[in-house]
């Protein structure tokens, strides 16, 4: 009993430090984001500050990758029953996303790299729809009516998932007018392709900000 109370404080440990990791991490990388667009510093200036911003941007993709998987091995601590199946999937799924994850930044622009880039995207879509089915099933066979905190923290998650496809949908103009500027320098036309697209971004990354403290807050009140 004891090794399971220590393992049920290690995962709920584990969980707040993704949840603070995941939005703090977040919050630096559009901070950084205003120093990459900001016309006014110089090109290195510029330039490092890009580095300080997809460096650092790799802190909330780690977090989210791991999030299912410690989320779900807590609904197990609290009663919740997965099929053995399941069980192994979750507990898999977090470090194999990581993974993924980790290799398209490292291999950026290599084949491999690109690949895995395309089939992590249909995956993201995927979990969407997944996750999205499997709370309206458990929901109506049963399982899930105990916890409807459980199910409202699953659908901001896939909320979140989809919120983070669409910055990728909206970024491209930002890294085209990046590379222009890392280049050759920044023209007129290349600040404004990074100011527009950063300002697509911006709903998406304050809807992140939101769902997950939003998320934190159903876990820790429970209500229901």
């Amino acid at each position: 009993m004891e090794e399971i109370t220590l393992a049920h404080g290690v995962f709920k440990y584990i969980h707040i430090l993704l949840f603070v990791y995941w939005l703090g991490g977040d919050a630096g990388v559009f901070y950084s984001s205003t120093f990459v667009t900001n016309t006014k510093l110089s090109r290195e200036a510029r330039l490092t500050a890009f580095k300080i911003f997809i460096n650092l941007d790799m802190l909330p993709r780690y977090c989210l990758a791991l999030m299912l998987t410690v989320g779900g091995v807590l609904a197990e601590f609290i009663g919740y029953e997965h099929p053995m199946w399941q069980t192994v999937a979750i507990v898999a799924l977090g470090p194999i996303w990581v993974w993924v994850v980790h290799t398209i930044h490292a291999r950026e622009g290599s084949e491999f790299g690109k690949t895995l880039a395309t089939w992590d995207r249909r995956f993201r879509v995927f979990m969407i729809v997944a996750i999205i089915a499997s709370v309206a099933y458990h929901w109506t066979t049963g399982p899930l009516q105990p916890y409807p905190w459980l199910a409202a923290k699953l659908l901001i998650f896939a909320f979140l998932i989809f919120c983070g496809f669409m910055i990728r949908l909206k970024i491209p103009p930002f890294i085209e007018g990046f590379k222009v500027m890392a280049a050759s320098g920044a023209t007129p036309e290349s600040d404004q392709k990074m100011i527009d697209g950063m300002g697509a971004c911006r709903p998406y990354v304050l809807l992140i900000w939101a769902g997950v403290a939003i998320s934190a807050l159903l876990g820790v009140l429970k209500p229901g």
